[in-house]
This record gives structure tokens, sequence and C-alpha cells, in this order.
């Protein structure tokens, strides 16, 4: 947050601005807003030059907004070439700006990732940028503009080495500025339009909370950067309620700790609705959860693995729960932290209450979670305990003593239940009371009250 600071300079772009990957989707976009605020010359390098598809166009479309514009045919990341490049600007339009927007996407996971792979993504990115840097230090110039990536701030599934890349970009601006030269890296978030995460990628990123930027508004965050000399800025569409819950799932985040919002959206207790999400803002057990309630309780704990499963199933577009094996790990089915989350919020709704955002994790498969679920909200609960003392009354109090003294038997059954008749009460194993001693009770007149105190003893009775 700027905090009411107010803008260090102000910039505007004039003289020649070179922008790497120029006829690509974000290089144009940068061109166009160039031109509109006052640039006079364009150099815009591409590896496929004039020959790149629309080039024609754009190089009408700037003319119109009043920039000459060349457009050039180099691979950044090759000093010689871009020796040449740098010397052949105009002496009365002198170099003022770099934005190098130049880069190649990478999705696939390391273990996949072979050296062509790596050289290729480093290659036009951070090869680029070292090679523009060398070549422009001592040059004094209004902007250095590098274009990051998120992925090198909070880190990306299967992007390990293009986020390498961003983050090497982010350090680059740090040494130049160390050095007492200008930068400014930005790493974007999803932009609309043309932009490098578009496609399936960019229903991807949505779903995890990162909203795609109109062009114009992410190319006024550039221009706020650049007023306040900002060294580096992620700058993204961030839907934190979305992001937050899914990106700590399985761990704690201090970088988001920094950010208000999301630590709001992690901070909603374990009991309350999730933020933003009408599918995980439970008010009552839900009629499929009642449904199973209802089942003698034999049925319930399959009942409820069936839910588990078809929810699963849904979550990650499955026609049938029968895709989603009970005793598979939710990892092995195709979950992660996205998912998870939708998971949990869906049973949420299911149970009436919010779980743990961990909850996938914490039981790692269907059967597992069923069984969690079933102990949790569906077992019936334990007997209330009663008054043992009440209890052994009754008990006691119901045995047919005339029938036990009838079969001779009571002192044995009084035996088997602990209590041992007292020596010389008589019965058929008793002896005689000793002479000149009261005689006791016989056990033969032992009523229930009597068998009572013998079994609790006169402070109980």
């Amino acid at each position: 947050p700027l905090h009411g600071r107010r803008p260090t300079r102000d910039w505007q772009p004039h003289g020649t601005v070179l922008i790497t990957g120029g006829t690509g989707a974000l290089g144009s976009h940068a061109a166009r807003w160039m031109a509109h605020h006052g640039a006079e010359h364009l150099l815009l390098i591409s590896r496929s030059g004039e020959q790149a598809p629309g080039a024609t166009q754009l190089t009408e479309e700037l003319t119109a907004l009043g920039a000459r514009v060349t457009i050039a045919a180099c691979d950044v990341a090759d000093p010689h070439a871009m020796r040449t490049l740098l010397d052949g600007i105009p002496a009365e339009t002198p170099l003022t700006a770099v934005v190098h927007t130049a880069g190649a996407p990478g999705g696939d996971p390391l273990d996949v990732t072979g050296p062509e792979d790596i050289a290729r993504i480093l290659g036009a990115k951070t090869s680029g940028a070292e090679v523009l840097d060398d070549l422009l230090r001592g040059t004094p110039l209004d902007a250095f503009v590098l274009y990051s990536s998120n992925a090198g701030v909070w880190g990306s599934g299967s992007q390990g080495v293009y986020a390498a890349a961003n983050a090497h970009l982010d350090a680059l601006a740090a040494r130049r500025r160390a050095r007492g030269e200008t930068a400014t890296s930005v790493a974007w978030g999803l932009w609309a339009g043309d932009g490098m995460g578009r496609g399936a990628d960019d229903a991807y990123w949505q779903r995890r909370g990162i909203r795609p930027m109109s062009p114009d508004r992410a190319l006024g965050e550039l221009a706020k950067a650049l007023s306040h000399d900002e060294t580096f800025v992620a700058v993204a569409d961030v839907d934190w309620e979305r992001f937050a819950p899914a990106f700590t799932v399985s761990r704690p985040s201090l970088l988001l700790d920094g950010v208000p919002e999301a630590r709001q959206a992690l901070a909603a207790p374990v009991g309350a609705p999730a933020p933003g999400d009408a599918a995980a803002a439970p008010t009552g057990q839900s009629s499929a959860l009642a449904a199973i309630t209802a089942l003698p309780e034999p049925e319930r704990r399959p009942a409820l693995l069936t839910l588990v499963r078809t929810h699963a199933a849904a979550v990650l577009g499955h026609s049938s729960p029968d895709r989603v094996a009970p005793g598979r790990a939710f990892t092995e089915l195709g979950f992660d932290s996205l998912t998870a989350v939708q998971l949990r919020n869906q049973l949420s709704t299911v149970v009436g209450n919010r779980l743990p955002a961990t909850t996938v994790f914490d039981h790692p498969t269907p059967a597992a979670l069923a069984a969690h679920l079933h102990e949790a909200y569906l077992a019936p609960a334990e007997p209330a305990p009663t008054d043992w003392e009440g209890r052994v009354r009754r008990a006691l109090a119901e045995l047919p003593l005339d029938r036990l003294r009838d079969a001779g038997v009571l002192d044995t059954v009084l035996r088997l239940t602990g209590i041992e008749p007292e020596p010389g009460t008589g019965g058929s194993d008793s002896g005689a009371a000793e002479p000149g001693a009261e005689p006791e009770a016989s056990i033969d007149d032992l009523d229930a009250e009597a068998l009572i105190r013998m079994a609790l003893g006169p402070r109980n009775t």
C-alpha cells in the first residue's frame, strides 16, 4: 500500500523506448501505452521481427499515435547482435527506457524438464536481461523495466524453472539499484486479453483466485511503480478469500502474513462460513446428512462413504463416484491444494460446520475421511454415565434370593459376585458360632437389603 505517499517523480516516456518481445502480446500493450504517453521512437525487438504476426498492423497503430516505429529481428540474448542494434539508435532520440517483456513459458514438472527446456526458458528472459544490463551499464536511463512473474514470488506448481528465471529478474533489479542505476522489476499476475496466461491456464488460475487484469489497469500500475521509482512490485488481482486458504492448506505462509486481506481470509474460525464461498457457508446439517442419519446404524458408514466419493468425483470433474476408489489416497486421485479446499467446502455444507482446510490431508483416503465424518457427526453417542451404586442396588434387589436359598447355592452366588459370606453366618457350609458370641443372622435369613449392605458396605447403604 502507498499509504498516501506522493510520487517521487513525474515520469513520462520520451526519446527511444526499447521493448524486447515487442511484437508479442505483452510487448505490444507496452508499446501502445508508451506511444500514447509521448514516446517519440519505439524500438521493438523480437526473434521474428517484421515477419511476426500482426507486426504491420501494430506499426500502423503506433504510427497513428504519433510514434516512429522500428521493428527489428534480434535475439536479445546475443550480445553482439544487441550491441549493433543499440549503436544504431538515432542520436536525436537517445535511448531513455528499456522494457524487457521477452520470455518463454515453462509449465512442466522439474523431473521431466531437460537441459533444452531449461535453456529455452532461461534464454530470452534471464540471459536477455543479463545482456541488456551488461551492455547498458553506465548508460543514463529513466527506466529499466523487467517483466517478471508472481511464479517467482509465491511459487507455482510445475513452473520451477520459470519461477527461478523470474526471481532472477527481481534480483537483477536489486543488483542494478545497488550499483546506483535505475531498475524496476514487476512480478505480474494474470493478464486479460492476449497475455501469457491465457487458454486453459486462465481457467486454472481463476479457480485458484488469480483474476485476469485488463492491460490498461496493469499498465496504470506500472506507471505508478515508475513514478514512485520502485525497485520491485508484485501486481496481481487476487481473490484472497479463495487463494489464501488453498495456498496455506499444507503449511502456513509468512509471505501472506504481510497481506491484510489474506490474513483476514485465514483468520475465519473453523466453525464460521468460509468467506466468499457460498458452498462453504453452512447453516445446519444438509438434507443428505439428515437422510443418512435416519438410516440404521450399520448402513450409515457405507452411505457416508458414497457421499464422500460423490463429492470428490464432482470436484475432480468425474461423472461417477466409481472413479474414486475408497482406499486410494486423495493425492493419487489428483487432488491438490485447491481441490482439497473445494472438497472441504462441499463437505462443510453437508455436515453444517466448517471443516478445517487440512481435512483431506489429515484423512488421506475417501474411506478414512468417511470414517472421520461418521465418528464426528453420525456415531451414536456414548451412553451417559450412570450411578454405579444405583445399578448395584437394582441388580441385587432383583435377585431371586428365596429360590437361590432353597437350592443351597446362595453363598456360591455371593462368592461369584465378589461377596464373601462372613464366617459363622450359617448356611450349608457355615460352621457353628463361637460359644458365648452373640448369634449372627444366618445367610438363610438374608433379604435384599442385607445383601445390598454386604455388597456396598455400611457407608454406602
